[in-house]
């Protein structure tokens, strides 16, 4: 039975047709709300473009096929979760360079206008490359955001004793554990007095960097790469801004992402860094939505606007953007930061809500012992749970998410969140 139906854009003209439905990218925004839409309107005709040749897959485990684990068919999106709805066509190599709002048209590069019904930007985001590095175009360098840089990342390794890692994030350490599960030595310099400083402070960070040491990964804090030396096969070495210089033949960058917003120049289009979405996905021309990396909504603790790059909340607001496109009113709840059952070397973790707190008002219990850390937030009045940072023990961090988003008042409960004994009992009525 045929449940997506991939058309390659590159050796051949693309349909002219015109989808009920047309979503600009493939990846976990764009596939969720193709789902989604179908869910609700089963006949009509959904359109998914991708610039990548690569069929959707699931981005989270590129680092796997990296290291070997994995093969690129074993992740694609096709057949797994709730991705198996027939009648969503999918088009590869299929790059968006010009919307036209008022006609209802897109350009697709190289395979000319394709029109639509309605309209979902799901484009997602790009690595941030520093403009300041010198030799960043050197061979050997990469940022591993793709499949495709997985197998040129894998290609490289195969001659490369030492690679050097530019940003301390949770997609950089990724990486570099799967380099030293090929055996090679890796470096991580990072800017931060503390790796992952996005998800917790330097002070909360003790057990992940106990279990990075103990991985035989050399970090190097508060210094970055002036430039990358390099000769006629690439990347030879790096000089930071110590003075001191690294030879290595692989360089990695994860300093974070940009959303992939370009095309949209002169479309009227709200951008704010990012494409302004309101609470029902939708942007601000009619037939219009957003959603994933490329979105700005908010944040749900707090209601400061925000983007975020995690898969979870890309899934989560396609699919609220596949009801909105078809009528089906649905708010988004906010993109909220959680990295459930996420881990690096043996630690497992959850950072979510606010939890960075350093010279703020927000009352903060720490629990530490030999192989867990416990951070819970409340806010100033002590009255709502607002974050919490779990290292090593995660259990029950659903309930606590469940606790955030709620807004909930914890009067009763307060003491079962600050000694990790909250159970499901404690939100049952009476």
């Amino acid at each position: 039975m045929l449940l997506l139906k991939y058309l390659p854009a590159k050796g051949g003209k693309m349909k002219r047709d015109c989808p009920d439905y047309l979503i600009i990218g493939g990846s976990a925004a764009g596939m969720a709300a193709a789902q989604a839409i179908k869910e609700k309107d089963p006949k009509g005709i959904v359109t998914v473009l991708s610039e990548e040749p690569d069929r959707p897959y699931f981005r989270p485990l590129i680092p796997y096929v990296l290291m070997g684990r994995k093969k690129a068919e074993s992740i694609e999106l096709l057949g797994n979760g709730p991705y198996t709805s027939a009648g969503i066509e999918v088009r590869t190599v299929a790059r968006v360079d010009q919307v036209d709002i008022s006609g209802k048209s897109v350009n697709i590069k190289g395979n000319g206008r394709l029109s639509y019904g309605k309209l979902l930007f799901a484009t997602g985001s790009r690595p941030n490359i520093p403009s300041g590095i010198e030799g960043i175009d050197a061979n050997g360098v990469f940022a591993l955001r793709k499949l495709s840089d997985a197998r040129a990342m894998a290609q490289r390794a195969e001659s490369t004793e030492h690679a050097v890692m530019l940003g301390g994030g949770l997609l950089n350490l990724k990486a570099a554990f799967a380099l030293l599960e090929l055996g090679i030595k890796v470096t991580l310099v990072v800017y931060s007095p503390e790796v992952l400083s996005q998800l917790m402070e330097p002070a909360d960070a003790g057990l992940i960097r106990n279990a990075l040491d103990k991985a035989e990964l050399k970090i190097i804090t508060g210094c970055s790469a002036k430039g990358i030396i390099s000769d006629k096969n690439g990347v030879t070495g790096v000089f930071l801004d110590d003075g001191s210089e690294m030879s290595c033949q692989m360089v990695c960058i994860g300093k974070g992402t940009r959303p992939n917003i370009e095309f949209l120049s002169g479309s009227e289009i709200a951008i704010d860094k990012g494409i302004v979405v309101d609470k029902y996905t939708a942007c601000n021309k009619p037939d219009i939505f957003a959603a994933g990396d490329v979105a700005v909504t908010f944040e749900p603790v707090t209601g400061d606007r925000i983007m975020t790059g995690l898969w979870t909340n890309a899934v989560e607001m396609g699919r609220c953007a596949g009801y909105n496109i078809t009528g089906t009113k649905t708010a988004y709840s906010g993109t909220f930061g959680i990295m459930n059952a996420t881990q690096v070397a043996d630690e497992p973790f959850v950072s979510m809500g606010i939890v960075h707190t350093k010279d703020t008002a927000y009352e903060v219990h720490v629990s530490a012992a030999k192989s867990t850390y416990r951070k819970v937030v409340f806010s100033p009045d002590g009255e709502r749970l607002v974050g919490v940072l779990f290292i090593g023990d995660i259990t029950g961090a659903g309930m606590y998410r469940y606790v955030i988003r709620g807004n909930m008042q914890i009067g009763r409960i307060k003491s079962h969140i600050m000694n990790h004994t909250l159970h499901y009992g404690h939100f049952l009525k009476g």
